[in-house]
């Protein structure tokens, strides 16, 4: 088949050229579909540029969402048929369904499925769903890896409820906008979201289920903003990439029993949770790293006049 690799296996964009790889073969429990459309996301620039390494033995291919018809069918997929519409996710690990595995350092087996650049994929049949007719091709492919992700992080890790004030940061990114609408959709009072330009900004405010407040991080304190459309309540629910340098703001910008979901720390990671600001009265929130796989809880306390942060953690 053919697929898009990478020379030298990682480098510039200039890389990417269009070859030859194996047409894959569904094992027991998997489906092989002839993609379509695939998403670009920033995962997979990260990992061109050797900055994003996938797990050792798995497929150099990349791309992670995808959608397409259904080719062929492994044993025990009696749910799905050829010619089937589906979208999906590549990523992913199903202890029973794919027979390449790796070995993680930490011991654990990593079950590794090819990439999406490519024109077929084999991958376990729990990675697709049926493809809406009303969706092109390319709108199915830009659901699995930003909405998923987005569900995740709002519904079940930071547990939003109807009538619920968020904060969502890097709000123009894929996995933002999925967040600010998957947040309007579900019952949300306010959004709130962060960009760093005006443009951006105006454009969120102007989305069909878009954000209800907006700020600019660079330039304006975004925890004054959050208090300012909360009537002074803050945000149950804040879904942020940024970490350390955005912390200390967003303990401000919490809601008491506030429930942060950190999908990423591109300013760095936020250790020293000394460094948190004095609360007033009681607080506890709740922070929640999460991966394809898991959702970490850690629950933060801290109560005057001891100026203190206790932290425990628990897988869920």
């Amino acid at each position: 088949m053919r697929a898009i690799l990478i020379k030298d296996g990682k480098g510039p964009v200039e890389n990417l050229y269009l070859g030859e790889a194996a047409t894959p073969t569904p094992g027991p429990g998997q489906v092989l579909v002839k993609i379509k459309a695939f998403g670009l996301n920033r995962m997979d620039i990260l990992q061109r540029e050797g900055k994003y390494p996938p797990p050792v033995g798995s497929s150099s291919i990349l791309g992670v969402e995808f959608s397409g018809n259904i080719s062929a069918l492994g044993a025990d997929t009696s749910v799905w048929k050829v010619d089937d519409e589906v979208l999906g996710l590549a990523g992913g690990v199903s202890a029973s369904l794919h027979p390449r595995r790796t070995m993680r350092s930490d011991g654990a087996i990593m079950l590794v499925i090819q990439g999406a650049y490519a024109e077929y994929i084999a991958l376990p049949a729990s990675h697709i769903i049926r493809k809406p007719s009303q969706l092109s091709w390319a709108e199915a492919a830009s659901i699995p890896e930003a909405f998923l992700t987005a569900y995740q992080a709002l519904i079940l890790c930071a547990d939003l409820r109807k009538g619920g004030d968020v904060l969502v940061h890097a709000g123009a990114s894929g996995v933002g906008v999925s967040t600010i609408q998957l947040a309007r959709f579900f019952g949300a009072r306010t959004v709130t979201a962060t960009a760093s330009t005006q443009e951006k900004l105006d454009w969120l405010l102007s989305l069909p289920f878009g954000a209800t407040h907006v700020a600019n991080y660079k330039t304006e304190d975004f925890s004054e903003t959050v208090k300012k459309a909360t009537d002074d309540k803050g945000a149950d629910v804040l879904v942020d990439f940024v970490g350390k340098s955005h912390w200390k703001r967003n303990i401000e910008s919490l809601a008491i029993d506030g429930h942060m979901t950190m999908l990423a720390m591109l300013s760095g990671k936020t250790h020293h949770l000394e460094s948190m600001p004095t609360l007033t009265g009681w607080k506890a929130l709740r922070l929640t790293q999460t991966s394809h796989l898991f959702c970490t809880n850690g629950f933060v306390y801290k109560v005057p006049p001891f100026d203190r942060a206790l932290l425990h953690t628990k897988p869920t």
